[in-house]
């Protein structure tokens, strides 16, 4: 039986750098991970190859040129899912690659199997070849992520009616979708097939999509979701899913029917903690299969940790790298630093959009006095170089003491974008650093001097009617 410090159990990105992190730190590490998934649900079904999806659909489509070269223009006339899948099989195998490498760099065992608390400190693992190896650790981290909830009254079948980790190995790019859910995962999926000519039914038991972003923000997604032909449905709910010889017919509880070629139910994940054996271990999982932790992201059993999408929102590969990391070192006593708590949202749809910080409904509604600085991109050289004309950056300004409250970009390098005001965010920084700043021209990141002035400017003219000097005395933009 071996022992290790640390057993980690989940390759996803919360994981890896949980078992890295032990292993720089001097203790013996081992990670856990079932057959054909290293890398976990990111890098084989859900964050790299959806985004690199959508990176062969930008270029394929030349969606993003066609402001330049009309709407006619495309790359490729007919586009196949073999030209949408070469490009993702080659980024998933380099990336397993690398995950492998990085492991096998810093001594960090890999275990291949399924694994199961057979006791606090004990786990077995049943490998593919029916070999059940048994580890005991003094600390275990789990990170085994979600998969897609299927409602119990749906067929899934993987062809017609398939789930969010499903729809990458569909045959063919269907004429007509319906998307049932508009979360994250549904919205970047109705929008990427939009993009290569679906035509996209939206269904949401909501009155409202992405309700933690910016209202400002999603309703110009919204405007050019539906420019591109999507269909919204939203406070409804589907009552069933019937297949046919022709397609599939949604049917909602409103009476309505929706005949489609494909069904793709994106209706939230569940977590992967049932096949652990967690009460082994004197746990217990919610009713989503989630496990809940403190600001250590400690279970309920101190040795034991858990982070990533198996403790909820945000539920982000960034996110979780981050509180692998710092699981690891609260376990071993390393000091681990405040943080800022700032994180950014990526939203990789097409526009996508990112952002940080507080959004205007939630200032408004903490009654926190700020302003408003917009710059869009048709206003920047290079916006017009890149033939994007309807993304914009907005700045978030507390009135008072001018610093930046929250950051939201909407449209192309949206989620490299956020990243500048972010870093301000994190240093405390106010608007007129951004104002005095000099940027890189043309850049689509001139943008953040641009709306800082638009919110400077604002701020002197209500200071002239007040009487009142507001800050530093600048010229006008």
């Amino acid at each position: 039986m071996d022992h290790y410090d640390l057993v980690v159990i989940g390759s996803g990105p919360a994981g890896q750098k949980a078992a890295i992190a032990a292993a720089k730190l001097g203790k013996r590490a081992a990670v856990v991970e079932r057959r054909d998934m290293v890398g976990g649900v990111c890098i084989n079904t859900g964050t790299v190859p959806s985004k690199t999806m959508r990176e062969a659909v930008l270029y394929l489509t030349g969606l993003s040129q066609r402001e330049l070269y009309g709407q006619s223009y495309r790359l490729k006339s007919d586009i196949t899912v073999t030209d949408l899948s070469a490009r993702t099989q080659h980024v998933v195998a380099k990336e397993i690659d690398v995950i492998q490498s990085q492991l096998t760099r810093n001594r960090v065992a890999l275990l291949i199997g399924n694994a199961r608390f057979t006791g606090p400190n004990e786990i077995a693992v049943d490998g593919p070849d029916g070999e059940r190896k048994v580890v005991t650790a003094d600390h275990v981290v789990i990170a085994v992520g979600t998969r897609p909830a299927r409602p119990s009254t749906v067929e899934f079948d993987g062809a017609t009616i398939v789930d969010s980790d499903q729809i990458l190995g569909m045959d063919h790019v269907p004429q007509s979708m319906v998307v049932v859910g508009a979360g994250v995962i549904g919205i970047e999926y109705a929008s990427m097939f939009a993009a290569l000519g679906t035509k996209v039914t939206v269904v949401e038991k909501r009155p409202h999509m992405l309700d933690f972003c910016d209202r400002e923000i999603i309703e110009a997604l919204q405007y050019q979701l539906r420019e591109r032909g999507v269909t919204f449905r939203f406070s409804e709910s589907v009552k069933t899913v019937e297949k046919h010889p022709q397609g599939t017919l949604t049917i909602l509880e409103s009476g309505k029917k929706i005949p489609a070629g494909c069904v793709l139910y994106s209706a939230g994940r569940q977590g992967v903690t049932d096949e652990l054996g967690v009460e082994e271990a004197g746990l217990t999982g919610n009713d989503r299969g989630r496990l809940e932790v403190n600001e250590f992201f400690q279970t309920e059993v101190d040795h034991i940790y858990a982070v990533g999408d198996v403790i909820g929102f945000p539920a982000l590969a960034a996110t979780s790298m981050e509180q692998g990391r710092r699981a690891a070192y609260h376990a071993f006593g390393e000091p681990i630093g405040n943080g800022t708590g700032i994180q950014p949202i990526g939203i990789y749809s097409i526009p996508e959009v990112s952002y940080v910080g507080k959004t205007e409904e939630e200032l408004t509604e903490d009654t926190v006095p700020f302003e408003v600085g917009v710059a869009r991109y048709r206003e920047l050289a290079r916006g017009a170089i890149m033939g994007d004309s309807y993304g914009m950056l907005k700045l978030l300004v507390h009135a008072h003491d001018r610093t930046l409250l929250g950051v939201h970009v909407f449209g192309s390098n949206a989620a490299e974008l956020v990243h500048i005001g972010q870093t301000v965010m994190g240093c405390g920084g106010t608007v007129d650093y951004l104002v005095d700043a000099v940027f890189n021209y043309p850049t689509l990141a001139e943008g953040y001097k641009v709306a800082a002035l638009d919110a400077v400017n604002k701020m002197r003219a209500i200071s002239r009617v007040t009487g009142e000097s507001n800050g530093h005395e600048l010229g006008a933009h």
